[in-house]
């Protein structure tokens, strides 16, 4: 038989053990939620390009759609930062957000371009920011005004071949970026000479869209996001389509030749993507990656990409920083064939 002092003690010892366990269960707990995050005030996405470019889409399509399916429960606004081809609002991303974790970065191709090649002033690749995550494709595009004596890419090509002097191109970038470097690889195939081609650099392709319907160029290079709304209202012509094959599902541009089909065996396309700040903490870029995931499987996404006239290019961070690092080494080697001295 047990003692009254021994039952007591069993009491006592049972009463510490429960405490601790509930001690140790808020502790875990406490620990759990320290590890997780959410964003507590407005966020942020910049686009680093201006208004009304393929940049800017991407940027307020995320934010509607995070607000519309309740993805993300706080504010967001879309912040325009363009200059230098992307070289700006990189630059400035890189060096003044890099610790926030409620400000997203949305840029291209060119991000990368003018980071590796000798001009591109921008000291900021995919190791200064953080890549979270690839959202599309987008196809380049060569177009003309809609009273434009030009009516077929060749009639294009055989003007710049005969005079380069003669045609001037307007693109959303600076030389030997995306804008810039579609245009060099059809008109390379075309015997153009490329050192000879008047090129006008514009910031986004909604500047150099503007240039081209104000008459201050005889060509647009860009991409079909860009574009086609344009093409739909009957104010530009369509020369050629980057991509593979015919975009036969696209109401738009279906009947757009191809480079391919035109004797230009090149094809173009331009991804976009999300960056953040390298040294925010790992649970929020768990987060954020975890939340531009959900977005992208959204019918609401996917039906807005077939309205641009863009393709799904989705990658993770990891898939995103490679993809990124096997194109440094492609458009290295283009730079070198155009005579074009590269960072080392």
């Amino acid at each position: 038989m047990f003692s009254k002092k021994t039952k007591l003690l069993s009491v006592l010892v049972a009463s510490v053990l429960v405490t601790s366990l509930a001690g140790c269960s808020k502790q875990s707990a406490g620990t759990d939620e320290k590890k997780a995050w959410a964003p507590q005030k407005q966020v942020t996405i910049m686009a680093v390009a201006g208004a009304g470019g393929g940049l800017d889409m991407v940027a307020r399509t995320m934010t509607k759609i995070f607000d519309q399916k309740k993805i993300v429960t706080q504010p967001m606004m879309v912040e325009n930062k363009p200059g230098g081809g992307q070289v700006t609002g990189t630059v400035a991303f890189a060096n003044q957000s890099s610790k926030d974790e409620h400000k997203l970065l949305i840029a291209s191709t060119p991000f990368i371009l003018n980071h590796i090649k000798r001009d591109g002033n921008s000291p900021i690749g995919p190791d200064q920011i953080y890549p979270l995550a690839m959202l599309q494709g987008d196809y380049g595009v060569i177009a003309v005004s809609a009273e434009s004596p030009y009516k077929t890419l060749k009639d294009l090509m055989d003007a710049a071949k005969a005079n380069p002097a003669s045609i001037t191109f307007v693109g959303g970038g600076a030389p030997g970026t995306w804008d810039h470097l579609n245009i060099i690889q059809v008109a390379r195939k075309a015997g153009v000479d490329l050192k000879a081609i008047k090129y006008n650099p514009y910031d986004g392709g909604g500047e150099a869209l503007t240039a081209l319907l104000g008459g201050h160029g005889a060509a647009l290079t860009s991409d079909v996001s860009s574009i086609k709304q344009y093409l739909l209202a009957g104010k530009v012509r369509v020369l050629g389509v980057g991509s593979k094959e015919r975009m036969t599902g696209d109401e738009v541009m279906k009947a757009v030749p191809t480079y391919k089909e035109q004797n230009y065996d090149v094809v173009t396309v331009n991804w976009r993507g999300v960056f953040a700040g390298k040294d925010i903490p790992e649970p929020a870029k768990k987060y954020w990656g975890e939340k531009v995931a959900e977005l992208a499987k959204t019918q609401e996404w996917k039906d807005d990409l077939k309205k641009q006239g863009v393709i799904e290019m989705y990658a993770d961070a990891k898939g995103f920083y490679d993809h990124i690092k096997a194109e440094q080494k492609i458009y290295t080697e283009l730079y070198k064939e155009m005579g074009m001295a590269v960072k080392e």
